[in-house]
């Protein structure tokens, strides 16, 4: 096995005739990152959740009131888990499995006003309007998740939940279930907040469908009706929203 010993020489070694010890290599010069401050980490995206102030404002604090908007948020729950469900099952059990259900979650709201949830829903399934939105392949309670750039600011980050949709060969649409009463019947008397949720889930899905419009609609329960949102609306709101 060989064996290297390093050491000092002597001045006086070198008198006597041995040979000076090579030069060292000079140092590498430190590189230019060493002595600059580390970049600053990103500014995080603003997070925005639509819906989380999708709903109208509260009518009052009486106690009528109160029991009334109770009342209405529990009709709105149940409307929106048949139209949930519902599509999924063959339509000649739907009537069925909806009066099923409200047997079971709906006690709170007579046999009559029962009756009349399923009429409403099963008059939205079998409306030939909606029919696309409910169509095989579409889907309910969809989560999306997105980022949106906005010029010289950090971006935007949506999340939330579609209540339904539908994607075809030509084109995309979006739908909000709402049970508002009275329904708005122009887009005027839209709230904002309902305008605003879907102009961000739609600016979310055309960058995913850029080959496809992407249409959005709110779909009114107490008439029921669809209002399919324009472009120029929608983006106004995105617009709104950005700055």
């Amino acid at each position: 096995m060989q064996i290297w010993r390093y050491r000092k020489v002597p001045d006086t070694e070198l008198a006597l005739g041995f040979p000076p010890a090579p030069a060292a290599a000079p140092a590498a010069p430190d590189p230019d990152w060493l002595r600059r401050d580390a970049p600053r980490d990103p500014a995080a995206p603003e997070t925005i959740t639509p819906s989380e102030s999708d709903e109208p404002p509260s009518r009052g604090p009486s106690a009528a009131g109160v029991q009334e908007r109770r009342r209405a948020l529990a009709r709105g729950v149940l409307i929106h888990r048949l139209m949930q469900s519902l599509p999924d099952i063959a339509p000649a059990h739907r009537a069925d499995a909806a009066r099923a259900h409200l047997a079971r979650a709906g006690t709170e709201f007579s046999p009559d006003e029962q009756e009349g949830f399923v009429a409403t829903v099963l008059g939205l399934l079998d409306d030939a309007r909606f029919a696309p939105l409910f169509a095989p392949g579409s889907r309910a309670e969809v989560p999306i998740v997105g980022r949106l750039a906005r010029p010289g600011r950090t971006p935007v980050a949506v999340s939330g939940q579609i209540d339904r949709l539908a994607v075809t060969d030509g084109e995309v649409l979006i739908a909000d279930y709402k049970t508002n009463r009275p329904a708005p019947r122009t887009l005027a008397e839209v709230p904002e907040t309902y305008i605003r949720q879907l102009a961000l889930y739609r600016a979310v899905l055309r960058k995913l469908y850029p080959e496809r419009p992407v249409r959005a609609v709110l779909v009114w329960t107490d008439v029921p009706d669809l209002m399919e949102l324009s472009e120029e609306a929608l983006d106004r709101a995105v617009t709104a929203r950005m700055v």
